[in-house]
Formats: C-alpha cells, sequence, structure tokens
C-alpha cells in the first residue's frame, strides 16, 4: 500500500468523561442527557430519553447493511464463511468505508476552510459535524475517536484506523478485529449465521451466509452499474427509494470492493470479454469520483451513460451537503494509491 502523509490542524481536547463538550465547531450537536416524561396508561409518568426516538426514526431511513457490511458480504466465501487469507487490501479499505458512511450519514465533514483547496483532497482536514451515535458500532467508535481527537486529514484518519503509524502515541486509534466485528453485526442482522471449523491444529469460528438474498441484491447491483447502458436502482431494503445518495452510495461501494480486491466475485457470470469491460468501466468511475467536484465525463464504454446526469441530480438536491460528499471522494481518491490499483 502506498502510504500517504496527512496535514491536520489541532482542536482543543475533551474531558474524558464526554460532559463538557469543546463547542468549537458550529452545528455539533449538544449530547448532553436529557430526560422527557409521558402520562401512561395508570396515570404514571413514564421517562424516556427523545434522543432514543430520533436515532431510531434515522435508523429506519438508513439501508439494513452499511458500505462495510457490502464489501465484507462481497469477500465472503459462501459456504466457507471466512475471508481469504491473503487479503491485505481489504482490512484498509474497510477503514476507508467507516469514513466514507460517516460522511454519507452527515456525521462528518470537510472542515469549511477555503485555504483546504490549496492541498491534495486525502490532505485535507474533516471534523465531526453531528456526534449523535449511528447505531452501528464501528461507525460510533470511529465517530467518538474524532470527536475527542485533534482534527486531523481523511488520509490520516485511515491510516491510523488501520494501525499504519510510527508514532506510538497514536497506535491506540487503530481500530481493532474491525472483519470479525462485521462479521458478527451480520450474524445480529440474520444475514450470516455462525459455525465451528477445524483448521489444522485449531478451530475457528466462520460465518457462511444465512440469507443469500442480501448478497445476491448487492451482486445485481454491481453488475447493473457496471454492464448496463442505462442504469436503474431498484428500491430494496438494502437501498431504499428514500435513501438519500442512492447512486453516489452505490458509486462508493463498487470502488472501494474494487480497492478491497473483492469486486471481481460480483463479475463471475459474465463472460471474459463483458467482464473486462466491467473492469474498465470501475477504473474510470473510480477517477471520475475521486476528484471533488465530481467528474462528469461520459464512459468510454457506454456503459451507464445517464450516471452523471443521475449523482448531478443527488448533489444539486443536497447542496448543503457537498462538504460531506467531498470526503466521499477524499476517500477515493485514498483508494486510487493502493498498490493493487496501481
Amino acid at each position: 500500500m502506498s502510504r500517504r502523509g496527512g496535514g491536520g490542524a489541532s482542536n482543543d481536547a475533551e474531558s474524558s468523561n464526554g460532559v463538557n463538550r469543546s463547542h468549537s465547531s458550529a452545528g455539533v450537536r449538544d449530547s448532553g442527557p436529557e430526560t422527557s416524561y409521558e402520562n401512561g396508561e395508570n396515570g404514571h409518568k413514564i421517562a424516556f430519553d427523545p434522543r432514543d426516538i430520533s436515532e431510531s426514526a434515522e435508523r429506519s431511513k438508513q439501508p439494513k447493511l452499511t458500505l462495510m457490511d457490502e464489501v465484507v458480504l462481497l469477500g465472503l466465501k459462501d459456504k466457507q464463511g471466512y475471508l481469504s487469507f491473503w487479503n491485505d487490501n481489504i482490512s484498509y479499505a474497510l477503514r476507508g468505508c467507516i469514513v466514507i458512511e460517516l460522511a454519507f450519514r452527515g456525521r462528518i465533514s470537510m472542515q469549511n476552510d477555503p485555504a483546504r483547496r490549496r492541498f491534495p483532497l486525502a490532505d485535507r482536514v474533516i471534523e465531526v459535524i453531528d456526534d449523535t451515535l449511528t447505531g452501528e458500532v464501528l461507525l460510533d467508535e470511529a465517530l467518538k475517536m474524532m470527536k475527542q481527537s485533534e482534527k486531523m486529514s481523511v488520509g490520516t484518519w485511515i491510516d491510523l484506523m488501520s494501525g499504519e503509524t510510527w508514532n506510538l502515541m497514536k497506535i491506540g486509534y487503530q481500530l481493532k478485529q474491525v472483519r470479525e466485528r462485521l462479521c458478527k453485526g451480520l450474524v445480529d442482522k440474520g444475514i450470516l449465521r455462525t459455525e465451528k471449523r477445524n483448521f489444522l491444529l485449531f478451530d475457528m469460528a466462520t460465518h457462511p451466509v444465512a440469507d443469500g438474498g442480501a448478497k445476491d441484491e448487492i451482486r445485481r447491483r454491481v453488475r447493473n452499474v457496471l454492464t448496463q447502458r442505462t442504469v436503474v436502482l431498484p428500491g430494496s431494503q438494502f437501498l431504499p427509494e428514500t435513501l438519500e445518495f442512492r447512486y453516489t452510495r452505490t458509486i462508493a461501494m463498487i470502488c472501494a470492493a474494487y480497492a478491497a480486491n473483492v469486486l471481481e466475485n460480483a463479475l463471475t457470470t459474465l463472460g471474459h470479454e463483458a467482464r473486462e469491460r466491467a473492469f474498465t468501466q470501475t477504473d474510470e468511475l473510480l477517477a471520475e469520483y475521486s476528484q471533488w467536484p465530481f467528474g462528469r465525463k461520459p464512459s468510454s464504454t457506454g456503459i451507464g451513460a445517464n450516471v452523471p446526469q443521475v449523482i448531478a441530480e443527488e448533489i444539486n438536491g443536497a447542496k448543503n451537503k457537498e462538504l460531506q460528499l467531498e470526503v466521499v471522494a477524499a476517500c477515493l481518491s485514498v483508494f486510487t494509491r493502493l498498490d493493487s490499483l496501481l
């Protein structure tokens, strides 16, 4: 993997108990404890946290699977229930997916500093704009670290969460056992199941696919984007019609799967020439969407001719969220530097 040096601006540290939070970033929600009451049937008041209701409502608008879930599913062997032991890139790509997912969910954005344009996308500093928990364990762990830490660049965060640092003071930023935790999360979501398999001298927990429909839907979506002249993404529980940035999210998932060396698992039913065209299309998508503003050049293969227009419409419908989408582009630019894609 290519390594990058990331620029970063310091920020006042928060207190460890999270009560005395810094308010230097405009728009960051105060997460202090709240309690409300409503009357029960017997006349007694019932205490509840209104954040539970708002977070539940938000989760209902999100897809059932995160970007990390989808990339792991593409890499997972259906019956054996484990990822390739020789795939080093997937761990790094998954950390990038965490940053992308937080941006899509409106938790982080680029720091709104006009001077940032002097730096490459990967070296631009990100900040937390909403510290509301997402309900996804890995996302919330990363969000808390970003909130409590100094502000750092996109590339630096991905490196640190991957353990790619010589700074012993920052080794604690590494997210541990990401693949295994994602698989366990997919078990909780009913997509995978847990089994024990014997590998030579030891037993290992594996996670075969329990709900093949989820993985089939992801494969169909990938093939749709990479083979069809006009791309139409039907709604499903994994990509609801009401979901914001449906097409941009799908492009990000495909590019992340490509960087993680698992994209080919969605293209096994294609012939040789169609598979080569699909990889050419992926190269072009990664080149166009790893810059900001996103590129709008039509595909040389004629595939996905409507995609630039559809994504432009998504962006125009959310002009106040361009700094979040800039983070997505920055993560994709980091993926372009992986040795597997050079």
